[in-house]
């Protein structure tokens, strides 16, 4: 699996990246698994294709010392179809600026 990682994160710091990601994207449903929706004008033409799967996000993974955002494009509607995949390079680096963008926010540097 394509990840990006921002691991040796202090005790602190993880909750204050907890209560923003609760804040942005609700509470997570299932141990510390955020869902991160893809900005529209980002997706490919299969994504934009597939209506009935949107919306796309990011599945980012908060435990204790480190946040894992997996690279993959995903529906939460369908386990398989063919506009689930890999991000795309405008896509990925929207995602790590996301998770950038957070960090610099909260004024967490690792």
């Amino acid at each position: 699996m394509k990840q990006y990682v921002v691991d040796e994160i202090r005790a602190p710091d993880h909750e204050k990246i907890k209560t923003y990601l609760d804040e942005a994207f609700g509470p997570s449903e299932m141990g510390g698994i955020y869902w991160v929706p893809i900005a529209g004008n980002l997706l490919n033409d299969v994504q934009c294709a597939h209506v009935t799967c949107q919306p796309y996000v990011f599945a980012l993974d908060l435990e204790p010392d480190r946040l894992t955002c997996e690279l993959l494009v995903r529906t939460r509607n369908r386990i398989r179809c063919d506009c689930i995949g890999y991000a795309t390079e405008s896509q990925r680096n929207w995602v790590i600026s996301v998770v950038d963008a957070m960090f610099e926010k909260l004024e967490i540097y690792t």
